[in-house]
């Protein structure tokens, strides 16, 4: 399926510091790695987003450009680009603290899409949240709707105050991405598989929870899969959860189980296609792991 793609949400200068090394900035941002990835994997991919008009704004539009990702007309403006600060432990993980204007423009939207993706804090941060509300609802009708919580807590604040936020999100949509971590921190709990299990009974027809080097659990109608992990030397995770949740939107393109018109195939994914789904989206995330930052593959990169 030729499928298009709308990704709404921040876009930022992740300023990565590593032990032992000079600060490094690079083009970031959870929302923006999700269109960068779905454009990277050969399909039109656009990103409705709030940047700059200064140097950092500037290489971020350079970098999208350069991943054939269209920025829409509004994204741009005269106010700083946004920042985040990642700095990575020992064992890869990065912690961020941030610097982030959210409201964006949203004029001029693409007319037909085939899936429309949120994450992070462009969901829950308002003013700009109700923006992506209104965009995900006037899609609709048209497409299939995708959401990564993708909690960042130095910004989201209370987890009791955030989890209804994106309890109505989830209800919205009919795919959702989240790491253990993140669950975690929402529900202040370790029954992290039973509440991933309890997110589709709201809407949607596809829960993942990833679970880092222990791989990923899905549900779909026939209930639970586990997905093993993709064995590789890990480089970092910046931006391995973004590309996972690009590759579910791309396996599920291959399926052509995208877009309105399938919502009813896709609550009725059967169990093999669903675990080749999130394997595809394992592998492909797995080659972002594997190098620094979120660097995510191209299509020809890939053999699967």
């Amino acid at each position: 399926m030729n499928a298009t793609f709308l990704t709404v949400g921040e876009s930022l200068t992740d300023i990565v510091v590593r032990p032992g090394q000079e600060p490094q900035e690079y083009a970031g941002g959870s929302p923006l790695n999700v269109a960068v990835a779905l454009a990277r994997l050969g399909h039109p991919s656009h990103l409705l987003t709030r940047i700059g008009d200064d140097v950092r704004g500037r290489v971020i539009k350079d970098h999208v450009e350069a991943s054939h990702v269209r920025l829409t007309p509004g994204s741009i403006d005269t106010r700083p680009t946004s920042t985040a600060r990642a700095v990575i432990g020992a064992g890869g993980a990065a912690e961020y603290t941030f610097d982030l204007q959210w409201d964006p423009d949203p004029r001029d939207l693409p007319p037909r899409v085939s899936a429309v993706h949120t994450s992070s804090i462009a969901a829950v941060l308002q003013p700009g949240a109700s923006v992506v509300q209104k965009v995900l609802d006037s899609f609709r009708d048209q497409a299939t709707l995708s959401y990564d919580p993708n909690a960042r807590p130095d910004l989201m604040g209370d987890p009791a105050q955030v989890r209804p936020i994106v309890e109505d999100l989830i209800r919205r949509c009919d795919v959702v991405k989240s790491s253990d971590e993140d669950i975690a921190w929402l529900y202040q709990s370790e029954d992290l598989e039973d509440i991933a299990a309890s997110w589709r009974d709201l809407g949607p027809s596809v829960v993942a929870m990833t679970r880092g080097e222990h791989g990923a659990v899905g549900f779909g109608p026939n209930g639970r899969l586990d997905i093993a992990p993709v064995r590789v030397e890990v480089a970092d995770t910046v931006g391995a959860g973004d590309t996972y949740s690009a590759g579910i939107l791309w396996a599920l393109a291959e399926e052509d189980l995208l877009g309105a018109e399938k919502r009813e195939a896709l609550r009725a994914i059967p169990e093999e296609t669903l675990r080749s789904v999130l394997e595809r989206a394992a592998a492909i995330a797995a080659v972002t792991v594997s190098r620094a930052g979120a660097n995510p593959p191209w299509r020809s990169e890939l053999r699967l």
